[in-house]
Formats: structure tokens, C-alpha cells, sequence
């Protein structure tokens, strides 16, 4: 037992060495969100969501790296009536990745993010409502996580990312999202 787990100690930490060689890597993640609204007053529920996109890492020493990101992402969230609100971005995050280990990093930045379709979905069964009329185009917000490289070419990630512009324009209703997702490197 006490070899197997030197053996895998061994590989996991030559999957680190291997992705600290790389100083400039891209590709595609895909992900699972839960997503919810935040705020004074706010009282709902989350709601499963998804995302994918590109991104893109410069390690600049071994200790640090920048990933921005193009992500689309299906976000929303469900009131204590049951009624549903979704809505899908276009969110571009700037993330600041400090290496703890060579194949793990803390993960922090700021999110910027573009509603492309907004909507709300009653839950009595009526034909949903584009709300693209009373909802804001441009989201900023924050995300902090953590990502795990698998091996020098796949990592997991886990992500919190948190919205500080109101959703609608007349509420104080705003973004919550965690995220899992994986990721490809070239």
C-alpha cells in the first residue's frame, strides 16, 4: 500500500513539472453551473446551468500565471413562487492563478460579462417572457477558485464567481455562479 501511494505521489507530482515547463498554453473548458440571484431582499433558488469556451494561460514564473477566458454561460436563478429567470453571457474572466504546487493553483479576478438573451419562464405554465428590455447588457463582477491539473494537458477547475451590477434595472437582484468545469491544453 505504502507503494502505491509513493507511486502515485511520484506521478502526480511529474504531471506538476510537466505543466511547469509550459509557459503558454490555450484551449477549451466545459462546465456545470448552479446558479442563483443575491442580494437585499433577494430570496431564491439555484439553477443548473452550463458553459463553455476558450481560454488561454501565460505562466510568468513558476509561482504565477494570467488566464483570460471566453466563456459562454447559462446563468439564472428561481423566486419562491417557483418562476425562473434565465439568462445567457458572453463572460470574459481575468484570472490571477498563484501556484500553491506546480499542479495546483488559487485562482482570483475580475469577471466582466455581456447578457446576450434574457428571459422569464412563469411557473404556471405560461409562455416565457423576453426580458431583454428590463435587464442590464453588461455584468462586472469577481471570481475566486482553484484549479487542479490532471496532467500537463487536462486540468479540473472549481470557480465562485460573483456579480457586483444589478441584474435588472430596477432591482437589487445579482449574479452568484459556481462553477466546475474541464479543461484541454495545447
Amino acid at each position: 500500500m505504502k507503494k502505491i501511494a509513493i507511486a502515485l505521489m511520484c506521478m502526480l507530482l511529474a504531471a506538476g513539472v510537466a505543466t511547469a515547463q509550459k509557459r503558454f498554453t490555450f484551449g477549451p473548458k466545459i462546465g456545470v453551473d448552479l446558479t442563483h440571484f443575491w442580494g437585499e431582499g433577494v430570496d431564491n433558488d439555484v439553477v443548473f446551468g452550463y458553459q463553455g469556451g476558450l481560454f488561454a494561460e501565460y505562466r510568468a514564473c513558476d509561482l504565477i500565471g494570467i488566464a483570460p477566458e471566453v466563456v459562454f454561460a447559462a446563468q439564472g436563478g428561481k423566486n419562491s413562487l417557483g418562476n425562473t429567470f434565465h439568462a445567457n453571457y458572453i463572460n470574459i474572466p481575468l484570472m490571477l492563478k498563484i501556484y500553491v504546487v506546480p499542479s495546483f493553483s488559487i485562482d482570483l479576478g475580475p469577471q466582466f460579462g455581456f447578457n446576450i438573451y434574457s428571459k422569464y419562464t412563469p411557473a404556471d405554465g405560461s409562455p416565457a417572457v423576453d426580458m431583454s428590455g428590463i435587464t442590464k447588457t453588461f455584468d462586472f463582477g469577481a471570481g475566486l477558485g482553484a484549479t487542479y491539473n490532471i496532467a500537463s494537458d487536462v486540468f479540473v477547475q472549481a470557480r465562485y464567481t460573483m456579480s457586483f451590477t444589478e441584474f435588472l434595472r430596477a432591482h437589487h437582484e445579482k449574479h452568484g455562479n459556481a462553477q466546475i468545469a474541464i479543461g484541454y491544453r495545447f
